[in-house]
């Protein structure tokens, strides 16, 4: 059996955004900032594209919407325009978590070397900031909050509405990457006090290669790729009107139906988590309940979750040891240490992201191929036999 568990890494290209792109192709191969014809009947397609999006996170204005390559540069731009737009007022301070994206993080290190002090906030034991954390970081000085809407290794969700609605109310800017979140979990920028977002396309089904940054009317972008006055002047290079189309399409269709394929998908991940409770010195990582729709993220003492991650492949099981952007390294999640997972359970973690496509016969399937292999690697494991005899001891609970 094929069971692909990795859509947090990466979803398959839905039918919707394939008909899309192919009409795009076929149809619309103008310049959208020619004059001439077919430019402007692509430009039509592009403000299409760009009012269906805002329409999906309730944005005021199809103008607050810009398409970019993907998250990452999403990110990128976020949070330089706000701490180098707001470091000529003296804000030189911004605040993110410990467990974020390397987007952010790597960005935050990038502006730390510039002259800015970053606050990175350590979630609880269930991967959730305490609000109360963020408020007490805020200063005078500080320029903006970024903080993650739901996490891509461990799924929890954080609390944007309280998060927003604090730095509203203290003059802060607040950014979120939305990058697992959307089309998965209701998204409203203005209920939420959310004053820029990211997002990226291959994550709801979409084409890879194409993102957004929503950024509410008002805030003063700088740009990360200089040549060209495309998307307003903010982002040079020919628009990728084909790919964006697709995305717009791909968004729309996941939050005309996210009840339903939530519903289901919740189901199924119950299912898993319920499935493997009773392996023993094994623990889910991160909220049980404030959590992505499709996110079980696990980890199981005594192995290494690159082994299981390798054998499972051997069953047709495709899932993750973390996050895809880092699957290459050797050292453990830092957003499971980051959380106070010790770092032994997280070198035995594995994330399985189910999607509306999986069905309840291919979690069964994963249940009892987990079960199989991890008691395969624990009794050829040293390190194992030394925590049966007591040797070392054990940092999870013989069960949940």
């Amino acid at each position: 059996m094929k069971v692909y568990a990795d859509n947090a890494a990466t979803t398959y290209l839905s039918k919707t955004a394939r008909d899309k792109l192919i009409e795009c192709l076929d149809n619309y191969n103008g310049n959208p900032n020619s004059l001439h014809s077919d430019g402007q009947r692509t430009q039509e397609v592009l403000d299409e594209a760009r009012a269906i999006v805002a329409g999906c996170i309730n944005a005021k204005n199809p103008n607050e919407i810009y398409f970019t390559s993907g998250g990452s540069e999403a990110d990128n731009q976020a949070l330089l325009s706000a701490a180098r737009g707001l470091s000529r007022k003296g804000k030189k301070h911004l605040i993110t978590l410990n467990i974020e994206h390397h987007a952010i993080l790597h960005t935050m290190a990038k502006l730390e070397k510039e002259g800015f002090e970053v606050t990175y906030l350590k979630p609880q034991a269930n991967g959730i900031v305490d609000v109360r954390d963020v408020e007490d970081a805020i200063r005078e000085d500080t320029a903006l909050v970024s903080v993650m809407f739901a996490n891509n290794e461990m799924g929890a969700v954080q609390p944007i509405p309280e998060i927003g609605a604090l730095c509203r109310s203290k003059g802060v800017l607040f950014h979120t990457d939305a990058v697992q979140a959307a089309a998965h979990l209701p998204i409203d920028v203005q209920a939420m006090n959310i004053d820029m977002l990211s997002m990226s396309g291959h994550k709801f089904h979409g084409p890879k290669g194409v993102g957004i940054l929503y950024a509410r009317n008002g805030i003063r972008l700088v740009n990360v790729i200089e040549g060209g006055a495309q998307e307003r002047g903010k982002r040079a290079g020919t628009v990728n009107v084909p790919g964006i189309a697709a995305m717009a399409a791909a968004l729309k269709e996941g939050c005309d139906n996210m009840d339903a394929n939530m519903s289901h998908v919740r189901k199924l991940r119950d299912k898993l988590i319920d499935g493997l409770k009773d392996i023993p010195y094994s623990q889910l990582n991160g909220d049980p309940v404030n959590r992505l729709p499709g996110n079980v993220n696990w980890s199981f003492e005594g192995v290494e979750g690159e082994s299981l991650l390798l054998h499972l492949d051997l069953y047709g099981i495709e899932c993750s040891s973390g996050s895809a952007c880092t699957s290459e390294s050797l050292e453990p999640s830092h957003v499971l240490t980051g959380m106070g997972v010790p770092v032994e359970a997280a070198h035995g973690s594995l994330r399985f992201s189910l999607d509306s496509d999986n069905t309840e016969e291919q979690v069964d399937y994963i249940i009892e191929k987990v079960h199989s292999v991890v008691d395969l690697y624990r009794s050829m494991s040293p390190y194992w036999e030394d925590l049966m005899n007591g040797t070392r001891e054990h940092c999870i609970p013989e069960y949940m």
